[in-house]
């Protein structure tokens, strides 16, 4: 492969002038560089994640959410029972395990936190009853050794159907929250401020090397104390391990509709935003996420970018970045209705408020302009980077 492509490049070059052939070589030292630089730091991927996200909602709510979440695959990072992560990521129907204090968890649910088990619909099952009483069944399978768990109480409540899309769609989730043909069984307990519940659930779930670390886990711990948060631990089962997620939101009423100017730290209360030093053994770019969402019933495009924008590459109709070292934004897409933005921190630890600054209309941000030798130099190391886009998608299963 490398012989290919080696003579790919020499055949480039012959079609040179010498000018362009002196660049290209020139190019290759500093990719070379670069490329044993950043992997002389074993650029790694950890499976603890921390995601601060900010959702503009113009198109139907007119809010603005603000969440930091903590998330993993492990449970050592996040602790689940092995047991008790095996028997419910083995049983087909269970999509979902949610504990939340979030209001009205589902329709009809007043001032009571609640645990969701979030169950496939049979298809067999023909009928209301019928459907109710088979996704209850499943769910009293867990629910008693879920109380455990979390040091709760839950009591059952109703068995709610998911009958529309719609959220899903909009943010492009991956619908085992509330997506159709999935049946939530809803159990409840007494409301309880997010404050404590944070700090109980996240004493018996995160382990002290991360508590203690900071970053995101300290920002989450100080938006508990504002009265509008609300916390949410889910589990979500996949292939061969589950997705363990610990969020705190806080929710902006109304403030959506009049913002031109964004400034992501400003709905999370701060002045910089410092990684956890969970990180600070290894190069993790890409573990640490800062990602912006706007939703607009109008097209709009993303314009005076106050930080750097990441040079990125085309993958599988994705942007990825082509160099993983440099701190930035990268939005994809930049103009129309949905507009997102993700940041890392690349060799940085830490970001402040005026670098993550940006606003919506204006002019565009002009692209970098990549040579075509760069590409091919470039190229190279774009299959490793790829495999971590995954950690990119913040909110996406």
């Amino acid at each position: 492969m490398y012989k290919i492509r080696i003579n790919l490049i020499i055949s480039f070059l012959e079609k040179q002038p010498m000018q362009k052939k002196i660049l290209f070589l020139t190019l290759i030292v500093l990719a070379g560089i670069s490329t044993n630089y950043a992997y002389s730091q074993e650029v790694g991927l950890a499976t603890f994640q921390e995601t601060a996200q900010i959702i503009i909602d113009k198109s139907t709510s007119q809010n603005v959410t603000a969440s930091i979440t903590l998330q993993s695959t492990s449970i050592q990072e996040i602790k689940i029972s092995a047991e008790l992560e095996q028997k419910i990521r083995e049983d087909e129907r269970v999509k979902a395990i949610i504990l939340t204090n979030q209001e009205q968890c589902i329709l009809g649910v007043v001032n009571q936190s609640c645990i969701m088990i979030n169950v496939e619909r049979n298809p067999e099952d023909k009928g209301i009853i019928a459907i109710q009483d088979s996704s209850k069944e499943i769910a009293e399978l867990y629910i008693d050794e879920i109380n455990q768990a979390l040091d709760t109480n839950a009591k059952f409540w109703a068995v709610y159907l998911h009958t529309v899309d719609e959220t899903n769609k909009t943010l492009e989730t991956s619908g085992v929250i509330s997506g159709r043909g999935i049946i939530s069984v809803v159990y409840t307990m007494p409301m309880e401020d997010t404050n404590s519940m944070y700090e109980k659930i996240s004493a018996m779930l995160v382990p002290k090397i991360i508590r203690g670390g900071g970053g995101f886990y300290d920002v989450a711990k100080d938006l508990s104390f504002d009265e509008r948060s609300k916390m949410t631990f889910s589990l979500i089962p996949l292939d061969s391990k589950s997705l363990l997620q610990l969020k705190l939101s806080v929710d902006y009423p109304n403030k959506a509709s009049t913002i031109s100017d964004i400034s992501p730290l400003e709905f999370l209360k701060i002045e910089n935003l410092k990684r956890s030093d969970y990180f600070s053994l290894g190069f993790y770019p890409l573990n640490s996420i800062i990602q912006v969402v706007v939703l607009s019933p109008e097209n709009t495009n993303v314009s005076d970018i106050k930080g750097n924008i990441i040079p990125t590459q085309i993958i599988d109709n994705e942007k990825i970045p082509t160099d993983i070292t440099k701190e930035g934004w990268i939005f994809d897409p930049d103009e129309g209705q949905r507009i997102q933005g993700k940041y890392i921190f690349g060799e940085k630890i830490s970001v402040n408020k005026e670098d993550l600054k940006f606003s919506l209309g204006g002019s565009q941000p002009q692209p970098t302009e990549f040579d075509e030798l760069i590409v091919v130099v470039i190229i190279i190391t774009i299959v490793a980077i790829a495999a971590a886009m995954y950690y990119l998608k913040g909110y996406k299963k």
